[in-house]
């Protein structure tokens, strides 16, 4: 069976805003919901970026049924992974079976801040293996000590703990990342409805579930839709190591300068019309997702969620 979701998209929203759309989300029958883990937005269009160890906390309090998934926090640099495994262990008692810890190699925009070197890809992924281990072995809860290549944990021990821990789901956008999810992940968390990395994960011993999102903008007029997809989120038309490279946001407005409108959203469901939202669900099941959620860009996200309730979700349930 596959899972429908909805994206808490922490870049373009308040804090007191992600918990009452995390409400909403329950309230209309949605699974699960993802909330991105960011320190900034991708540009300043976006407007938010509030810490979401506080935002998860507030949907643990107000929300009964719906999964919740960080999507997804890098956990090698801005926040030492012992720090992180005693955040997601309070987390999980909280929202207990119903929190998912998505895990990635981040980004430079969210990762620099503290002054580090951002250092290449396979060293981040490096990093992160070392750091999953980590997390996976403070949550054992004995007194825990590691040094390692890249961490140093000193007699630690996680005294607030779930009676099971959170799976773990690693994030890829190419053949290594990927291949270390199946290797050390409990799911996969992909970039875009690949098939070949789907089965990439698969082959790598991956046995869990398979996340991905659909980027859209519903609203009451495709070309007004379309046009708040463009000035919101030019970012949905970088492509290659972009995303993970540039540190600030004003770099990824420079960069998504040349694009315009027809090709930034070229492939993005927009407007009232249910279908391309279907058949962009439909090409991620395809591909082998299992838990495919939906991103509304922008400030209506009651509309999207009413259209969700009224027309997509009985369309994609079918």
């Amino acid at each position: 069976m596959v899972r429908i979701g909805y994206a808490l998209s922490s870049e373009e929203h308040t804090a007191p805003d992600l918990v009452r759309n995390a409400q909403r989300a329950e309230a209309i029958g949605l699974d699960f919901v993802s909330v991105s883990d960011h320190y900034h937005p991708w540009v300043e269009a976006q407007g938010q970026s509030p810490f979401v160890w506080a935002v998860l906390g507030g949907i643990a309090a107000t929300t009964e049924r719906i999964g919740v998934a960080t999507g997804v926090t890098c956990p090698i640099m801005r926040i030492h992974p012992a720090v992180i495994a005693q955040a997601t262990a309070t987390v999980a008692t909280m929202l207990p079976g119903r929190f998912t810890f998505g895990v990635g190699s981040g980004e430079a925009l969210n990762e620099h801040v503290t002054g580090e070197h951002w250092p290449e890809v396979d060293v981040r992924l490096e990093m992160l293996d070392e750091a999953v281990h980590v997390i996976r072995e403070l949550w054992e809860g004995g007194l825990y000590s590691h040094r390692g290549t890249h961490f140093t944990v000193e007699n630690a021990r996680l005294y607030s703990r779930p009676d099971t821990p959170p799976p773990i789901v690693v994030s890829g956008a190419g053949p290594k990342a990927t291949e270390l999810a199946g290797r050390i992940g409990d799911g996969y968390w992909g970039m875009g409805p690949n098939a070949e990395l789907v089965e990439t994960y698969r082959k790598a011993g991956g046995e869990g579930p398979t996340y991905a999102q659909v980027t859209c903008c519903w609203g009451p007029e495709e070309k007004a839709a379309r046009r708040t997809a463009f000035e919101v989120w030019p970012n949905a038309g970088l492509s290659g190591q972009l995303a993970q490279e540039l540190a600030l946001p004003s770099y990824f407005e420079a960069a998504a300068e040349p694009l315009t409108e027809e090709k930034a959203t070229e492939n993005l469901p927009c407007g009232p019309d249910v279908a391309p939202y279907v058949e962009s669900f439909r090409t991620y099941v395809d591909a082998g997702f299992d838990h495919v959620y939906f991103h509304q860009i922008g400030q209506d996200q009651q509309g999207f969620l009413d259209f969700c309730e009224r027309e997509l979700l009985p369309r994609l349930r079918d």
